[in-house]
């Protein structure tokens, strides 16, 4: 099987490609791009299917699993933010006049890159292409323990321990060669590891079972 993890940065995303025992690293601008070769599934660390409000059963679920560090899930993605606004306090505004949250600004800094992967998925039903959350995956490699804070060197260095022991003999030179240049920083290029582990061999998802679908039919479910 040959999977890929995806994962975005200021530039454009990071793709790692699993096929085997080999695993390759490359640097994209756009999604369409990055999943422009062939591939048997892709994994991507971006919100796939939203609701008009924001809420998903997969983000409440994903927080509850990551607990002490539910944070690290950002939630509340809805199409009309991007949409119908380019200035994050007007979008806020009218989310609580519509009697909704408001969005964080690490979530309203996604919006570009959430709408291209959101194009991109519902112009190729026939592609598989599944939401992951890095952070549950590390949760699970690190048996079910939370991790330090991923930019922490601490954090850095265990997500790096965790990745090589699961074959990715390749993770420092990555790290300290491969992505220099490119605009990637370091947790970009290991949360993309996680992510093509997750797209070859899911341990789980949430929630389990049926997905519930958006109204594109987009399943609302995170892999990991």
């Amino acid at each position: 099987m040959r999977a890929k993890g995806l994962d975005g940065f200021s530039r454009g995303w990071v793709a790692v490609t699993l096929d085997g025992d080999e695993r390759t690293i490359s640097f994209h601008s756009n999604v369409d791009d990055a999943l422009s070769g062939p591939f048997d599934r892709a994994g991507i660390d971006i919100p796939i299917g939203m609701t008009c409000d924001g809420a998903r059963a997969c983000d409440r679920l994903a927080r509850e699993k990551l607990r002490p560090h539910a944070s690290r899930v950002f939630t509340g993605a809805r199409r009309w933010l991007w949409r119908e606004f380019s200035d994050p306090d007007k979008a806020n505004r009218e989310a609580r006049r519509r009697g909704q949250k408001r969005v964080s600004r690490q979530l309203w800094h996604l919006g570009r890159k959430i709408m291209e992967v959101d194009a991109f998925v519902r112009a190729h039903p026939s592609i598989d292409v599944c939401e992951v959350h890095p952070e549950l995956v590390f949760l699970q490699l690190n048996g079910g323990r939370p991790l330090p804070r991923k930019k922490a060197e601490e954090g850095d260095a265990l997500r790096r321990r965790l990745l090589k022991r699961v074959g990715f003999r390749d993770i420092d030179r990555w790290l300290d060669e491969a992505r220099i240049g490119t605009g990637a920083k370091r947790d970009d290029v290991l949360d993309a590891c996680a992510v093509a582990i997750a797209a070859r061999d899911p341990a789980g998802k949430l929630p389990e079972g049926k997905s519930p679908l958006d109204e594109f039919g987009l399943p609302m479910r995170i892999c990991f």
